[in-house]
């Protein structure tokens, strides 16, 4: 269940003309204030405002036809049900979603929005997994796990792909990590367009399950952790992308809430970005001075952008008096 290059390469393939190539920005209050050349590539434009649309699309696309056919089931707090129904939408295929009832409204509604169908538990009492899976027992459903996958892997590995065609060589690159998808993605991808490159994971402090498996070699989990990253609130890495991470991964970092509260709105006001708490916690780990990166070239995913804006309002209100802006 391995991901090598060539299928990040095939899954590119598949994703021309379906998902847009996504910006690289850059900053020169940025590159004041870190002392490096920072490369944002902003999968925040990207269709759904997300990544994840990478990997939904490229594994729909793999489906046999009677699977197609039949629909496909997903769990997932929003930017995979998103990326899943779209996906769906494109290929013709019936989506239903598994979501929890605290999930954003902006991806809820995004997600009816793309025509799927959407089946709500209590995050609290329920398992997603098992809710899921006896909804694809009852429909005949195939499951599209968010992140666990190996279509889905090289699939958001080809964010780190297009970045790395774009800028050439860096020395860095930071990723934001829940599951380990688009980390592990990103690093397959990255060290084989830029050898003695560093992939670092970065993931938030209240759910730093990947932090410490990092560090301890072998799976941790993290219930239900309470955090504004709610794109990152993962039980655990998976059976496939921990692996992954263990082998092609440089170190994995966590930060805390307020610290991406912070960046998160100085990357707003900055750099006139809409991003997701979650979008910014490679950016966070670099602006905070996490990373030493002086005189580096350093590549940030900024993976989402699908922020609920009566959730920011909140946001603004706890960070406004460390923004300084």
């Amino acid at each position: 269940m391995s991901v090598t290059f060539s299928d990040i390469e095939s899954a590119a393939q598949t994703l021309s003309g379906h998902a847009h190539r996504t910006p690289v920005l850059t900053s020169d209050t940025v590159d004041a204030l870190t002392g490096a050349s920072v490369f944002f590539k902003c999968e925040n434009y990207q269709r759904m405002g997300a990544f994840k649309f990478r990997g939904a699309f490229n594994a729909l696309s793999h489906l046999d036809d009677d699977a197609k056919r039949r629909g496909v089931v997903a769990f997932s707090s929003g930017n995979h049900a998103q990326a899943v129904a779209l996906a769906g939408k494109l290929l013709g295929i019936p989506a239903t979603i598994v979501m929890p009832t605290d999930a954003p409204q902006v991806k809820l509604q995004a997600t009816l929005g793309y025509g799927a169908r959407v089946v709500t538990y209590n995050r609290a009492t329920d398992s997603r997994e098992a809710v899921a899976a006896d909804v694809a027992s009852k429909d005949g459903l195939v499951t599209i796990p968010p992140f666990d996958h190996p279509h889905i892997i090289a699939g958001q590995g080809t964010a780190a792909l297009e970045l790395m065609q774009d800028v050439g060589p860096l020395d860095y690159l930071l990723v934001p990590c829940g599951g380990g998808g688009l980390l592990s993605g990103s690093a397959i991808a990255a060290k084989a367009m830029s050898p003695g490159i560093k992939v670092i994971g970065v993931e938030p402090a209240a759910g730093d399950d990947v932090t410490r498996g990092f560090k301890l070699k072998t799976l941790q989990t993290c219930k239900n952790p309470d955090t504004i990253a709610d794109g990152a609130r993962t039980e655990s890495a998976g059976a496939i992308t921990f692996p992954l991470i263990l082998s092609e991964v440089h170190d994995v970092m966590a930060v805390p809430d307020d610290e991406l509260i912070h960046w998160t709105l100085f990357l707003m006001e900055r750099m006139k970005m809409v991003i997701e708490p979650t979008g910014a916690l490679g950016a966070t780990a670099l602006l905070s001075g996490r990373l030493a990166a002086q005189g580096k070239r350093v590549g940030v995913i900024v993976s989402g952008g699908n922020v609920d804006l009566f959730s920011l309002t909140g946001y603004l209100n706890r960070g406004r008096d460390a923004i300084g802006l």
